[in-house]
């Protein structure tokens, strides 16, 4: 039996374009094309892009994705492979909605206490569980900054890529210490931080002030930025923002 894109998509959730963008890059091509050009897929096409679905749900690049799928050799080993990723990422989220837990009975302790929330949790601790899925979604209005992260990301081994997210959370939890310290954003602790996630992205590719103050609005704009931060300490969406305005004025411009 084989089924046309339109009805894939329907099934699948995944849009007609996003099926002939996997075709065209060598993906996933349908099992036949019509005479009427309509592209067609059957089992087979339907296994494999399942596969590529949880693969992107796991935070998987397309060029991995890619070199997942032309190395493995047996198809249910690959899927019980998927599944176990699957249930890890599962335990990984009940992590992160423990932490989120704690955070609220934190922060509702302080406030009924009619005292600041002076005691930032460590990375380990806070920040247990994520490894943000929202990063590259924070990305999405810099289109050729995500595409040169994705690049990157693509040549790492798992380990070098949960690294630096822990890295990115550890710098996220600094500047959450120091905003409850009450540290000026412009002051020179809170400037090294900025500086250090600066040199960051200018390893990937050039990053104008301009840019870097559009970067730093989004930590506050977009929504998923917005609450990675939040969850860490209120306010501190917009303390990163300011850090990264006064850095991009006074080292930048």
């Amino acid at each position: 039996m084989a089924w046309p894109t339109a009805e894939v998509a329907r099934m699948s959730g995944v849009t007609a374009r996003t099926l002939r963008h996997y075709d065209e890059i060598g993906l996933l091509p349908p099992a036949r094309i019509g005479s009427n050009g309509h592209r067609y897929y059957e089992e087979a096409q339907l296994l494999q892009l399942q596969q590529i679905l949880v693969l992107r749900a796991l935070d998987v690049g397309l060029p991995e994705i890619s070199r997942i799928l032309a190395a493995q050799v047996d198809e249910l080993e690959a899927l019980r492979g998927h599944h176990r990723r699957l249930l890890a990422e599962r335990d990984r989220l009940d992590a992160l909605a423990g932490t989120v837990s704690r955070t609220i009975t934190e922060l509702e302790r302080s406030r009924m206490e009619g005292r600041p929330m002076t005691s930032i949790n460590r990375p380990e601790n806070l920040f247990e569980g994520i490894r943000p899925a929202q990063y590259m979604e924070s990305l999405r209005d810099f289109p050729e900054l995500a595409g040169a992260i994705e690049r990157r990301t693509s040549t790492m081994s798992e380990a070098e890529i949960e690294a630096g997210h822990r890295e990115r959370t550890a710098q996220m939890i600094r500047l959450g210490e120091l905003l409850a310290a009450g540290t000026p954003a412009d002051a020179e602790a809170v400037q090294a931080e900025v500086d250090a996630q600066y040199r960051a992205l200018v390893e990937l590719r050039a990053v104008s002030a301009e840019e870097y103050r559009a970067i730093g609005r989004s930590c506050v704009e977009n929504e998923p930025w917005r609450a990675a931060y939040e969850a860490i300490a209120p306010g501190l969406a917009e303390y990163q923002r300011d850090a990264i305005e006064a850095y991009a004025t006074t080292r930048l411009s």
